[in-house]
């Protein structure tokens, strides 16, 4: 269901807002409460201890299911940007041009989790990573909105970018079909960002990446993404263009 137009996608003033199929669950004022994981059932999260931290719920509707999100408002990785909520659409609504399911998905910088929890809505099997201090939260926006929808089980892990990748996810031990991006591009290790993009961009696997320019750093890295892989541009959602890329043989 349609809940509010897409204009939302350019308004980084109000991130968690700017979606087209969301909901504000919480109230104005600052929620401030552990979380939840009786919801989780026998899914229980590691026994990670969840610090109480300052807490925004937002609901989402994707692929036939309502998504509940809570968002750690003190880390860039604990909000949703508009370039997670375009591609979430956008993969909500091409599963003729990329069809997850069945497939094996990695994303770069999860986050919330958003955009895994729709892959996995979609048939995918995915893996989400990102920092090991946006874990906990990730983990469980992923297991609460997953569990009993989902034919693969998702899997959190921790990711550092840069070269220290070819240790930690051998080759001879992880492939994917897809490597999905969103809204990475925000802070100074873009280079970093660009070599574990090549890293898991492989012959016969495809990355999507979705992006905002919000600084010139930002139009580097898209000429330099644009240098290293084969590109397409899928879309332009307001302010974020969707690439499609493949390693150059």
């Amino acid at each position: 269901m349609l809940e509010h137009s897409d204009e939302g996608y350019g308004d980084d003033d109000d991130a968690e807002n700017t979606n087209s199929r969301c909901s504000t669950e919480a109230t104005d004022e600052d929620i401030i409460e552990e979380l939840d994981t009786k919801d989780t059932g026998d899914a229980q999260l590691d026994n990670t201890h969840v610090p109480w931290i300052r807490l925004d719920r937002e609901v989402y509707f994707y692929a036939g299911h309502k998504i509940n999100i809570v968002e750690a408002m003190d880390s860039h990785g604990g909000v949703i940007w508009p370039a997670a909520l375009a591609l979430c659409n956008y993969l909500e609504t091409n599963t003729d041009v990329i069809d997850l399911k069945g497939k094996q998905v990695l994303e770069l910088g999860s986050g919330t989790g958003l955009v895994s929890i729709v892959a996995s809505l979609l048939g995918a099997q995915v893996t989400a990573t990102d920092l090991p201090d946006v874990l906990s939260n990730l983990r469980y926006n992923l297991l609460r909105n997953t569990r009993g929808r989902s034919k693969y089980t998702p899997e959190v892990t921790a990711l550092s970018w840069g070269s220290e990748v070819e240790r930690t996810y051998p080759r001879s031990v992880y492939r994917y079909d897809y490597v999905l991006a969103a809204d990475v591009v925000y802070h100074h290790d873009l280079e970093e960002l660009l070599v574990t993009m090549k890293y898991f961009c492989r012959p016969g696997n495809t990355l999507i990446w979705a992006n905002k320019v919000r600084l010139k750093t930002n139009l580097v890295f898209t000429e330099d993404f644009k240098n290293t892989f084969n590109t397409t541009l899928l879309a332009e959602m307001g302010e974020v263009k969707i690439f499609k890329a493949t390693c150059k043989r």
